[in-house]
């Protein structure tokens, strides 16, 4: 192992940040450099998930080093709530010390985390390390949240009073101002604004950003990315899309084959629509809206496979544990698996989402938009059905829709209930339309373009070398 080749990477406390990081590693050592993966205490979270997801990902991976930092005195406990990225904040603060005595005591060379964790970056800009994020959304994202901090006019109405009124970011389709993430939207003299807008603001201080994209799937909002009216007055650093870097937690799970993908083999090619809402169940769907679905899906006349979780409870005191088993008999209407029985598969908690989505039977993904679920469909070539949850998944359904051209949108859950009538009229229209088609033939463009942007001499290899190259650059100037 080469010392002076060792790369830490830091990644944060979410399946959706940690899993692009775990796979960052695996580039990394195919260019022979050694990898230590430091991290927090993932017990901090309220998440059983998330702790099984890191140590079956750490057990799958040996040639990584995996260091779990000594542990802060009373650190907040992480619950997804209002007041979730705050708390997250805070104890990345906290850590610093630890991460300093970490990073002191080995040889090296380059320093990458997450962009929720970039208060990292003040331990290692005093250090002199060269020091990256690795950006786990869209390059459009980046784009908003790089102009978000200097957007609002002095003395005029805040991201929240803006509420549907449409915001016209430089490179950018219009979106409404309510579709930004929900700290944002909060008071402006408000914790969680003020903390919020101080991250975005660190975003030049690191010295490059990764970002899982690729550049024909983003065209637009990478060159804008180039382009100095960006954010005027700010130098961005520079950027390199690097993805898709899509995998399936299943890669570290035994190598039984879920039982969905035997059901799938049974299917006619393209007929399946499955419906997935993300890897850790924020946003678990209320009692009202699954029976709006379950009687939406049996009157659409498709064939489904539809991933069900627990609803979350109504008491604040509960907990909720994505990990709950959800009892099929009590949440979906009365006779719905008799009736659907043959066409149609729930199943509970989880499915290998990247397998389903590469089967030859799955024709339409409903999904909540998360970046690594978009890009998992994009490289599958599935059209999509957008029903944003949480986080920057509104704005990746306007990019989704707008720009990359692969998604329709599920109208209703901007209210919090999308009723039977639009599920079964948007399945049907991506099943059955011309409409579909055109975002299916969309979607096997991507398919294609992605593929080749990982191929020798495609635009992420291309990127990912340019990235090693301005790294050797800087080690060697160091060296000077």
């Amino acid at each position: 192992m080469e010392k002076e080749k060792t790369v830490v990477l830091y990644p944060g406390l979410s399946v959706s940040h940690f899993v692009p990081m775990t796979q960052l590693a695996g580039t990394l050592l195919d260019h022979g450099y050694a990898v230590i993966v430091a991290l927090i205490d993932p017990s901090v979270k309220e998440d059983i998930a998330f702790g099984a997801v890191v140590a079956r990902l750490a057990a799958s991976m040996p040639p990584v080093r995996f260091h779990t930092l000594p542990a802060v005195e009373d650190p907040p406990k992480l619950t997804h709530d209002g007041q979730f990225m705050l708390r997250y904040l805070d104890l990345v603060s906290r850590y610093n010390k630890r991460l300093h005595d970490f990073l002191c005591s080995i040889n090296l060379l380059i320093f990458s985390t997450d962009s929720p964790s970039n208060e990292a970056l003040v331990v290692t800009k005093r250090l002199g390390f060269p020091s990256y994020t690795l950006f786990t959304s869209s390059a459009a994202t980046f784009v908003a949240f790089a102009q978000l901090p200097t957007v609002l006019a002095e003395g005029g109405p805040s991201f929240k009073e803006l509420g549907d009124t449409h915001l016209e970011l430089f490179g950018l389709p219009p979106m409404p101002a309510s579709h930004l993430l929900g700290e944002v939207l909060e008071d402006p003299e408000s914790d969680t604004y003020k903390a919020m807008m101080a991250l975005l603001c660190r975003i030049p201080e690191a010295d490059g950003t990764l970002v899982n994209t690729f550049e024909s799937l983003e065209a637009r909002a990478v060159a804008t990315l180039k382009d100095p009216r960006c954010v005027p007055g700010w130098v961005l650093p520079p950027v390199y899309c690097v993805g898709p870097f899509v995998g399936s937690i299943a890669d570290a799970e035994a190598k039984e084959r879920h039982e969905c993908l035997a059901w799938l083999d049974g299917q006619l090619d393209r007929s399946v629509v499955f419906l997935c809402f993300g890897s850790i169940g924020t946003g678990n769907h209320s009692e009202e809206q699954l029976r709006e679905i379950a009687v939406g899906l049996d009157k659409s006349g498709h064939c489904f496979l539809w991933v069900v979780r627990a609803p979350a409870s109504d008491d604040p005191e509960k907990p909720h544990d994505p990990s709950a088993n959800p009892d099929l008999d009590t949440l979906l209407p009365d006779g719905f698996m008799e009736r659907t029985n043959g066409r149609g598969l729930v199943v509970k908690l989880w499915a290998p989402q990247v397998d389903v989505l590469r089967h030859r039977a799955t024709g339409a993904f409903v999904t909540h938009c998360g970046w690594n679920s978009v890009l998992e469909g994009v490289t599958a070539g599935v059209p999509m059905l957008s029903w944003p949850l949480y986080s920057e998944q509104k704005m990746n359904k306007v990019h989704m829709m707008r720009d990359i051209g692969v998604a329709t949108e599920m109208v209703g859950w901007q209210q919090g209930l999308v009723k039977a009538g639009e599920v079964e009229a948007k399945v049907r229209l991506v099943m059955e339309s011309e409409e579909g088609r055109e975002l299916r033939a969309r979607a096997a463009v991507h398919k294609e373009a992605a593929a080749a942007a990982c191929d020798d001499g495609g635009t992420s290899r291309l990127a990912f070398a340019q990235f090693l190259a301005d790294v050797a650059s800087r080690q060697d100037r160091a060296l000077q």
